[in-house]
């Protein structure tokens, strides 16, 4: 998540840096910032460096940072993938361009300006939800051919069979990362999970993965479920995308406050009382996870 003060007027920069020192004091793997959840598309050029700068800052090198550097012009996904870059950033999530449903030879054509402008490795990020795109399984394996940064995708389909696609289309080649159900996406050869609900169970929603490398399959598949239960809690009262303003909501809950989403979001102060509803409901679910994972962590 990006955090605004409370008036939505400027990123607050020492949110941020307590919010990162939440998720490595928790032992996350590696973060993403100026993604979906990150809402990106509201940030002027000087604020996403300010992400930038302070998230690579306040890591200080001790676990990989992402950027997310996709914009529906070319100049400027390549523009913003050299100056994470510079900034240090370890890598890049990279959606295809937007709005305008490319061909493939124009998606082509643009990951291929990204890639020749950086040397950093580039996660593709395939969500057709959003980019009104969905790269097929032989589109992704013809990038990781082309193009030497491409190694990585965070596939969120919502067809979890593309997992497999990918791998046997890219023969091992591109890393799927799970956008979604995490547990089935593993067995399925996912190598890594990218997930919104780490901005406020960010211990569960990683350790999810410690259980499935470690062999512990049913044990994810129960963290798993509680996960899911957050999940249609929310997408049952709210526009798709919702969790960005209920993810900003159960952080404070949490005790790491970030402020609010910006328009055209609906706030959750918008939400009234169905969205305090909700919240309760989920607390109630956040507090059976963290009983769940302290059994699991003790077996």
């Amino acid at each position: 998540m990006t955090p605004f003060t409370p008036d939505g007027a400027t990123v607050d920069e020492q949110a941020l840096r307590r919010f990162v020192d939440w998720q490595l004091e928790v032992g996350v793997p590696g973060i993403i910032v100026l993604g979906t959840t990150g809402e990106f598309l509201t940030l002027s050029e000087a604020e996403r460096e300010t992400v930038v700068g302070v998230s690579v800052e306040q890591v200080g090198g001790r676990i990989p940072v992402l950027v997310g550097t996709m914009n529906a012009d070319t100049r400027v996904a390549v523009r913003q993938s050299r100056r994470a870059e510079e900034q240090g950033a370890d890598g890049l999530m990279v959606l295809p361009p937007y709005y305008y449903t490319p061909t493939e030879d124009e998606i082509i054509r643009y990951y291929g300006a990204v890639c020749d402008a950086v040397r950093l490795p580039v996660m593709l990020y395939n969500n057709p939800v959003t980019s009104n795109v969905d790269m097929s399984a032989r589109l992704v394996a013809e990038l990781g051919r082309r193009f030497d940064n491409v190694r990585y995708i965070k596939e969120s389909s919502q067809d979890v069979g593309r997992v497999r696609e990918v791998v046997d289309a890219s023969e091992g080649l591109v890393k799927v990362f799970a956008g979604e159900r995490v547990v089935d996406s593993y067995l399925l050869g996912a190598v890594g999970y990218v997930n919104p609900y780490g901005n406020y169970i960010p211990y569960a929603s990683h350790r999810i993965f410690d259980l499935l490398e470690a062999g512990r399959i049913e044990d994810a598949r129960r963290v798993q479920r509680l996960i899911d239960v957050i999940d249609h809690t929310i997408a049952a009262g709210h526009p798709t995308y919702g969790h960005q303003c209920y993810s900003k909501a159960l952080a404070a809950l949490a005790g790491h406050p970030v402020g609010d989403v910006r328009r055209p979001l609906t706030t959750f102060a918008e939400l009234g009382e169905e969205g305090r509803d909700r919240v309760r409901r989920i607390e109630a679910v956040m507090a059976e996870l963290d009983d769940l994972m302290s059994v699991l962590d003790k077996s």
